[in-house]
C-alpha cells in the first residue's frame, strides 16, 4: 500500500492571516473567547460504502459511533458488546444500526468491511487478530493492548496481513492535519537545537464508575485494577508520548517514572498522579505529567529549542521565537499573539484551501475537527484509496510498549531502560 500524505499551503497562509483572537491558559495567559466559526467542507467518497461494525458500545465506543457517521464512505451497520445494557444509548442514539453481543457475528458478517475496537485495552488482542483472520479491516484503540506480549502479537497479525486489510491504531495525532502541520517546522529545525520537551494531562474526575451490580461496577472499573490496567501513562499520557517520539524524531532510551494516590484515597491501587521522564540520545529529556486530582491549564505538548518553542495544545499550535534566532524570512507575514510576557505565532493547517473557499483568517476563528474525526477519516480513505495509515501496527507497537513500560516505572519508582526485543515484529 502507498503511505497517506497530508499537503500544506504554510507560505501561503502566512501571507494571508492567522487565528482571530485567541490565547491560552499558558504562564498566566486567560483562554479568550472565540467568536465566529466556520468548518471545512467535506468531500463525498466515490464508490460503496465501508460497512462498519464498533465492538464495545461504553462511552468511547458511542464517541466513536457519532463521529462514524459523519465519515464519508463509512456506513455503521452493528454495535457489539457483551453486556445488553449498552445497548439502550445505542438504540436511543443510533436507531439504525443493528446491536449483537458476540463480536463474531459481526466478523461473520459479510457486510462489514472494518471493524472499530474499542473494549478495555486488555481485550483487544482476542478480538483485534480473530477480525484480521477473518479478512476485517480494523481500527484499534490505543494501547494496542495491556501487555507488551499481547501488543506484539497484534503487529504481527497487521504485519501478516498487510497487502490486504488496513491496520490503524488509534494514535489520533498522527492523523491530525495541525499535528503534521507542526511536524513538519520540527522536521524543518525550526526550533534549532532541541534543550528540553515536556507534555501534561490535567483533569479532576476520579475514574471510578457505579455499575448495578458489584460485578459490573468492577467490570466498569478496570482501569482501576493494577493487574490489567496500564494506569494513566498507558490510557491517556501514550499520546503524548507518541506525539513527542515523532516530533523528535527517534525513541527514547529509558524511562523513570513517579506516581501515587495523591487526591482519590478510596483505596485504589493504580496512581491518580504521575510523571515520567524519559532520555534520549544526545542528553534531551522529556518530561509527561498526568493527573486525575486538578485540571488547571489542561493538555499541551511543549518543544523547546535554541531558537524557538512550539507549544501544540488540542489543535492549535503556537511558535515562540528567542530574540537571536535568525530569520526564515516567513515570519513577517505571520500573525503574532500575545502570551503572558512573550508573543508567539500562530501555526495553522490547511490555510490555502481555506482562503480559496473565502474564509478572512483574520476575522475569523477556523473551528477545526476532532483528532477522533481525523484518525476515523483517515482509516476509511485508506481502505477507500488502499493506502498504508499514519498511525499504523509499527507506531501503535512503539506506542503502546513505551506507554506500558512507562507505566512499570511509575509503579515502581524506579529507571527502565528499554530493550529493542521489546519493539521487534517477526
Amino acid at each position: 500500500m502507498k503511505h497517506k500524505t497530508i499537503n500544506v499551503g504554510r507560505r501561503d497562509f502566512l501571507k494571508s492571516g492567522s487565528f482571530g483572537a485567541l490565547g491560552v491558559l499558558f504562564g498566566g495567559a486567560n483562554v479568550l473567547a472565540l467568536n465566529s466559526v466556520v468548518k471545512p467542507d467535506k468531500r463525498e467518497r466515490p464508490g460503496p460504502q465501508v460497512g462498519c461494525a464498533v465492538i464495545g458500545a461504553g462511552v468511547w465506543g458511542r464517541e466513536i459511533m457519532a463521529e462514524l457517521g459523519r465519515v464519508s464512505g463509512a456506513r455503521l451497520r452493528v454495535a457489539c458488546d457483551h453486556y445488553p445494557g449498552a445497548f439502550r444509548r445505542v438504540r436511543r442514539d443510533f436507531p439504525e444500526v443493528a446491536t449483537v453481543e458476540d463480536y463474531r457475528e459481526a466478523l461473520d458478517d459479510r457486510e462489514i468491511g472494518a471493524v472499530f475496537i474499542a473494549t478495555p485495552s486488555h481485550r483487544h488482542r482476542e478480538i483485534a487478530v480473530a477480525a484480521l483472520e477473518a479478512g476485517k479491516h480494523v481500527y484499534c484503540e490505543a494501547p494496542l493492548a495491556a501487555s507488551i506480549e499481547d501488543a506484539r502479537a497484534i503487529a504481527e497479525a497487521a504485519k501478516r496481513f498487510e497487502d490486504r486489510r488496513v491496520f490503524q491504531a488509534g494514535l489520533q495525532a498522527r492523523a491530525e492535519p495541525q499535528h503534521r502541520f507542526v511536524d513538519t517546522f520540527m522536521q524543518t529545525g525550526a526550533c534549532g537545537s532541541l534543550a528540553l520537551a515536556r507534555s501534561q494531562w490535567r483533569r479532576k474526575e476520579s475514574w471510578r464508575r457505579m455499575g448495578a451490580t458489584p460485578e459490573r461496577e468492577a467490570e466498569l472499573n478496570w482501569r482501576l485494577q493494577p493487574e490489567i490496567s496500564t494506569g494513566l501513562i498507558g490510557e491517556i499520557g501514550i499520546h503524548h508520548i507518541d506525539v513527542a517520539t515523532w516530533f523528535m524524531g527517534g525513541r527514547p532510551k529509558a524511562v523513570t517514572g513517579f506516581g501515587g494516590v495523591t487526591v482519590w484515597r478510596d483505596g485504589r491501587e493504580v496512581p491518580d498522579t504521575v510523571q515520567a521522564v524519559f532520555e534520549f540520545p544526545d542528553g534531551i529529556h522529556y518530561d509527561l505529567s498526568c493527573t486525575l486530582g486538578n485540571s488547571y491549564e489542561g493538555p499541551y505538548d511543549l518543544f523547546c529549542g535554541s531558537d524557538s518553542a512550539i507549544l501544540v495544545a488540542d489543535t492549535r499550535a503556537w511558535m515562540f521565537r528567542e530574540a537571536d534566532a535568525p530569520l526564515l524570512g516567513w515570519e513577517v507575514y505571520a500573525r503574532t499573539e500575545r502570551f503572558f510576557q512573550d508573543t508567539g505565532i500562530s501555526l495553522m493547517a490547511d490555510a490555502t484551501e481555506l482562503v480559496e473557499d473565502g474564509v478572512d483568517l483574520a476575522e475569523t476563528e477556523v473551528e477545526r475537527e476532532t483528532p477522533l474525526y481525523a484518525a476515523l477519516d483517515d482509516f476509511i480513505e485508506c481502505i477507500h484509496e488502499e493506502l498504508t495509515p499514519h498511525a499504523g501496527y509499527r507506531e501503535g507497537l512503539e506506542a503502546a510498549v513505551l506507554a506500558i513500560k512507562a507505566n512499570e516505572a511509575v509503579v515502581s519508582g524506579s529507571r527502565i531502560d528499554f530493550a529493542d526485543d521489546w519493539f521487534k515484529i517477526s
